[in-house]
């Protein structure tokens, strides 16, 4: 199986690249963004409560994080790999799943981040919210957003780099560029 975890702040093309990727590999995307906007549009009750905590600025706990991201792996028995966008966000949930999948018999195959300055995604994510109208890219709720990934999420990165799984791609340039260059590392795995 393939399992890769895409990785990059709010805005640097995780959900562009990894339809792309998806669609080459056949890979499962499991995007906790996603699931979270799924149980909020759903109005479950663990969707209101994301609902109050993405509103916010803040993010979603690990454990119903996780608990979410294993109910969607077992979804999907048959599938040829997964392709986590947005997840793990702090080195507890990347240790959380690697222990879950190890219980099934799988691992992380890479983990590959895209690069990208806090000007550019800051200007993406400007985009973004004039079309989505999405209430996370929100400036005062992007700034929060952006912060925590400089402050928490990026010290995953040297979790998967002692484990030599770590590869970074420039996350800036045209969306085809950037995609080869994801291709060139995955093919090696």
């Amino acid at each position: 199986m393939l399992n890769l975890v895409l990785f990059g702040p709010p805005g640097a093309g995780k959900g562009t690249q990894s339809e792309k990727l998806i669609e080459k590999y056949q890979l499962v995307h499991i995007s906790t963004g996603d699931i979270f906007r799924s149980h909020i549009k759903n109005q479950t009750e663990l969707g209101q409560q994301v609902s109050q905590i993405i509103a916010e600025g803040n993010l979603v706990p690990d454990s119903i994080t996780i608990a979410m991201l294993e109910e969607e792996i077992k979804k999907n028995p048959g599938a040829k790999g997964f392709i986590f966008d947005g997840f793990p966000r702090t080195v507890a949930q990347a240790e959380a799943l690697d222990k879950f999948l190890v219980s099934i018999g799988q691992r992380i195959t890479g983990v590959v981040a895209l690069d990208v300055t806090e000007e550019e995604l800051t200007q993406r994510i400007a985009k973004r919210q004039e079309i989505s109208g999405r209430a996370d890219d929100a400036a005062d709720k992007l700034k929060k957003r952006i912060e925590e990934y400089f402050q928490k999420t990026i010290h995953v990165l040297p979790y998967y780099e002692a484990q030599g799984k770590l590869s970074k791609v420039n996350g800036i340039g045209d969306i085809e560029t950037v995609f080869e260059s994801l291709t060139a590392i995955i093919d090696q795995y």
